[in-house]
């Protein structure tokens, strides 16, 4: 799960050091315009639907923290 999720990510910005960041939002290393795109991949990707009260930054801020959100929701699904 976390390889593919790394894949999207790298796709999406392959500017970025993702492992490394832990403010993705906060530090505006990703856009609404990213963010847009990002929650289409992973909903198509791992058979989920992030929703409005998912997009929160803390489910974005890191690579950690958007394993969390796609376990809980293929949990909740």
């Amino acid at each position: 799960m976390e390889e593919k999720l790394m894949e999207i990510l790298n796709d999406l910005r392959p500017d970025v050091e993702f492992e490394k960041e832990t403010k993705l939002i906060d530090d505006g290393v990703l856009d609404s315009f990213d963010i847009v795109s990002l929650v289409s991949d992973l909903n198509s990707e791992f058979d989920i639907e992030i929703n409005v009260m998912d997009l929160e930054p803390v489910n974005f801020n890191s690579v950690k923290a958007m394993l969390e959100l796609i376990v809980r929701l293929q949990e909740e699904g």
